[in-house]
Formats: C-alpha cells, structure tokens, sequence
C-alpha cells in the first residue's frame, strides 16, 4: 500500500508523517506521532474517546481519514496543559474527581474545552448536550458535568 506525506500541526508543532490511503487519524497520532491521548475506544465513531480538535471543532478521530488533516490544526490533550501548569478542565477533572478509570477522559476534556471555546459560562444542559458523544462507563457523568461547569468559573450548584 503506497503511503503519502501529510503535514499539520499538532498541539503547536508542526509534523511531517507519511500515511496510508485509508489510515485513520487516531491510529496515525498514536502509532506514527506517539501521542497516546486519543483513545481506541469503538472504533466505530460512537464512544467519543477518540475526540481531538480539528481547527478547533470537535471531531472523532477514528473516523477521520488521516490525509484528510493535510494543512490543519490538530489539538490533543497533550497540548492542552502549559508544561507543568494545567489547563483548567484538567484541574477541574482532577479536583472533583470527575475521572475514574480514565478512558473516557481525553474524549470528554476535548469536548468540554470545544464548548469553553465557544461559549465560556455554558449552562448545565448545555454541557450535557456538550458532552453526550462521549460514553463514560464510571461516573455516572455528575462529577465531569460538575468539573466542566467549575473550569468554566461557576459553582457546581449551578442546575437547571
């Protein structure tokens, strides 16, 4: 199978990877760029582990064909912290231990900083609507709803 350059920017950086024609971009970060964060979790499109920022939108990396990223700004939570200084959401996931066996995490922190992105004081249905992509098997989802309304500057009393 003949394999084709891509370059793009990931986490500020940018890189050069030769790709397969159907290769899908969580498995190129992981096995060609060693970026661990976006997990395999369905591979199907469905669990939402796999979420990484595409120019800034949310996007499922299983199912994105990697030389569809050519040109573009790709974002992990690898990029997220500032060296030792986390982000917010990572300290708001840390604090209210919003993060059980971690799986979900990497997926749930990209779609929580998408919608901080857009609209920095979101109410509690929206972080849910925010959220509901992403399949979390051990929380039951009200420490990470808590977490990202408190990254956000707001108390978690905020309800509906």
């Amino acid at each position: 199978m003949a394999r084709k350059p891509i370059s793009f920017t990931l986490n500020g950086n940018e890189v050069s990877i030769f790709v397969g024609e159907s290769a899908n971009l969580m498995e190129e970060l992981r096995r060609n760029v060693g970026d661990l964060t976006p997990k395999h979790g369905c591979g199907q499109g469905t669990c939402g582990a796999c979420t990484v920022m595409v120019d800034g939108e949310p996007q499922l990396s299983c199912i994105t064909l990697a030389q569809s990223v050519e040109g573009r700004s790709i974002e992990t939570v690898t990029g997220l912290s500032q060296g030792p200084v986390l982000h917010a959401l990572q300290q708001a996931f840390i604090d209210g231990f919003a993060a059980q066996c971690g799986f979900c995490t990497p997926g749930m922190l990209m779609a929580a900083k998408a919608l901080l992105d857009r609209n920095p004081r979101p109410s509690r249905d929206e972080v849910i609507e925010a959220i509901s992509g992403n399949i979390c098997r051990c929380t039951g989802y009200e420490p990470i709803v808590d977490a990202i309304l408190i990254a956000s500057g707001q108390s978690r009393e905020v309800r509906r």
